[in-house]
């Protein structure tokens, strides 16, 4: 399957290139950004998606559908992240990289909680605007800690550095 989306990114950026060759430069430069995004979007959906769809459909109590709802979301992303976003095929740290990665995930949902109280409570915004607020801010903290943390790569002959973003 990454196989297959990293065939369908660099169709994308090809036809981007045609129809924008001045974009193209840009478009290289944040690649992993873009997939960073695509891949928390994914997951995203797919974790409102269940959600609805073990409550509304199968009459799940919606708080055990967000817990279903988490724990697929966890794999789909951590998968995503990994082996798409960040290019890590190495298999013999995954293990360690998915602890980091989920203690990662439940500071983020404490964070997203108290950041919803901040922001609903104290500053009065809406709950949804909120949300998004929220999300932004977690999204581009847990980028930071996925590239620097949690898949860096370890220099070798393969990959002497990093490229940028």
């Amino acid at each position: 399957m990454i196989h297959r989306l990293r065939k369908w990114e660099e169709k994308c950026i090809v036809c981007a290139g045609i129809l924008c060759p001045q974009a193209l430069p840009r478009i290289r430069r944040y690649q992993r950004l873009l997939r960073y995004l695509i891949s928390g979007g994914t997951a995203a959906a797919i974790d409102l998606g269940l959600l609805y769809i073990l409550t509304d459909f199968f009459l799940v109590h919606y708080l055990w559908s967000a817990i279903w709802a988490f724990v697929v979301t966890f794999f789909v992303s951590f998968l995503l992240q990994k082996f798409w976003t960040f290019q890590d095929t190495e298999t013999d740290r995954m293990h360690v990289q998915m602890t980091v990665y989920f203690l990662v995930a439940v500071a983020n949902l404490a964070l997203n909680t108290l950041l919803m109280y901040l922001f609903v409570d104290y500053f009065r915004i809406w709950y949804v605007l909120a949300q998004v607020l929220a999300s932004g801010l977690i999204a581009c903290e847990s980028f930071f800690i996925s590239r620097h943390i949690v898949f860096k790569r370890k220099a070798s002959a393969n990959h002497p550095t990093e490229p940028p973003l």
